[in-house]
């Protein structure tokens, strides 16, 4: 499958393509680390080339990553980790987990794919994209979710992996796997 480029960042052309290769081959990396009860399946999405760099990780669902010579926030789309840096809301239970997960899997350097949905960016003019670790494939958004450390959040019309995330949360709920073990869900604010 060719996939369309535009501006260095995939569109949804190439997301959709890429949900042909997860629907039927998985969608983990080679080096995730899932529990025996979570199936984290591999796949190898032939023809995705990085288009961004990480530079930093901000929480558990959002980056600053280098784009075309320039520095963009970047939200993943279609999760939600539990707040561990916002100014205006209390921290929650986990927020600090996932952030290190995130940073664990996403050190600086790091050579990623950003895939767009429908709408590029937010209200807060933040990049919206699912984030493929070049050197193994891994699903970022779809990993954090199968291990415990994000719940799914849709906003339409960014759903195109909805389905898949969703599946991964149902899992990942019930084995009790990270937040869903320790906290019971994603908004537990820490007391």
């Amino acid at each position: 499958m060719k996939y369309l480029v535009i501006d260095s960042i995939m569109t949804k052309s190439a997301a959709l393509g890429l949900s042909l290769l997860l629907a039927t081959t998985g969608c983990g990396g080679k080096d995730s680390a899932a529990a025996p009860s979570v199936s984290t399946p591999t796949a190898s999405p032939a023809g995705l080339i990085p288009n961004a760099t990480i530079h930093k990780v901000i929480d558990g669902d959002t980056v600053i990553a280098d784009v075309s010579g320039s520095r963009e926030n970047v939200r993943l789309i279609g999760i939600d980790t539990p707040e561990s840096v916002a100014r205006n809301r209390p921290i929650q239970c986990y927020g600090a987990e996932a952030s290190a997960y995130l940073k664990s899997l996403l050190p600086e350097g790091t050579a990623v794919t950003l895939i767009l949905d429908e709408e590029p960016r937010d209200q807060y003019d933040r990049l919206l994209a699912y984030v493929i670790r070049s050197h193994d494939d891994l699903f970022i958004n779809l990993d954090l979710v199968a291990q415990g450390y994000a719940g799914t959040l849709s906003y339409p019309p960014n759903t195109h992996y909805e389905e898949l995330l969703d599946a991964a949360a149902g899992r990942a709920m019930l084995a009790d796997l990270g937040l869903w073990g320790v906290c019971g869900n994603p908004d537990v604010p820490l007391e």
